[in-house]
């Protein structure tokens, strides 16, 4: 589909192969990337070794981004083992059930900071990281949520968080432009994710989603996947600083 031979890239976020994060990493693989991965703790790793070692990842390593140096000691790694890094994928986020099942009017002030900091403020500590191992440019990628743009039932405070989010692309996309390196959010439909499965009624939301998109269909992480592999790729070299819906065009009904 997309020739990314020679391309180095890092994907954090895998779970499971349910995950948005697989979908792009096997779409990377599958096109000639070579890949760092990284799992949360000891009990993601179970799942997601195995996946890293299905996809002949050269790096395998523990990512927290709330631990101290966690985050820092994969660029090491990124900068030992390569040199170099061409994209990354940041798809995390987190919020604390109350805040995410309550009003965001009544979000705690711990629970607002603690989703800010995991599911956008990390992108940031990421590209500040990158910027010095993508001297060539690179693609720097994350993920949003239609409830950015618009008030969705139940999505509570991180919707609040994911326009943050989007912003923090636009800001970065402009700083980071005139080195080469382009920043994107990805907006993906809903998706039977296991961090989606957080959200309340959930389910109904998917039928929503299908029954008044255009395509009348859902996404699957090989959409999402067969995107970020176009916009890691030198065909995308003249984009940048988008939000880009992957939704069979829900976005654009009222």
């Amino acid at each position: 589909m997309f020739n990314l031979r020679g391309k180095l890239g890092l994907v954090v976020g895998i779970a499971n192969d349910k995950s948005i994060a697989y979908g792009c990493a096997r779409a990377f693989r599958n096109n000639g990337a070579e890949l760092a991965i990284t799992y949360l703790n000891a009990k993601s790793e179970a799942y997601v070794r195995p996946l890293a070692e299905k996809l002949g990842a050269a790096l395998t390593l523990p990512l927290d981004v709330e631990a101290d140096d966690q985050l820092e000691a994969v660029f090491e790694a990124i900068r030992r083992e390569w040199g170099r890094l061409d994209f990354l994928v940041h798809s995390i986020a987190f919020a604390p059930r109350e805040d995410l099942h309550g009003r965001v009017t009544d979000s705690s002030r711990e629970g607002f900071a603690r989703a800010m900091d995991i599911s956008c403020h990390s992108f940031m500590r990421m590209a500040h990281l990158a910027e010095p191992l993508m001297a060539n440019g690179g693609c720097l990628l994350t993920m949003t949520y239609h409830g950015a743009d618009e008030v969705v039932a139940n999505y509570g405070v991180m919707g609040p968080v994911k326009a943050a989010l989007q912003s923090a692309t636009r800001y970065m996309a402009a700083e980071l432009g005139p080195r080469g390196i382009r920043v994107h959010a990805i907006s993906p439909g809903p998706l039977a994710t296991r961090a989606a499965s957080g959200i309340k009624d959930f389910d109904n939301l998917m039928q929503s989603a299908s029954a008044r998109a255009p395509l009348h269909k859902l996404v699957d992480i090989d959409d999402v996947g067969a995107l970020c592999a176009y916009l890691v790729s030198d065909g995308a070299r003249s984009l940048t600083g988008g939000t880009i819906h992957v939704d069979g065009g829900f976005n654009i009904i009222s």
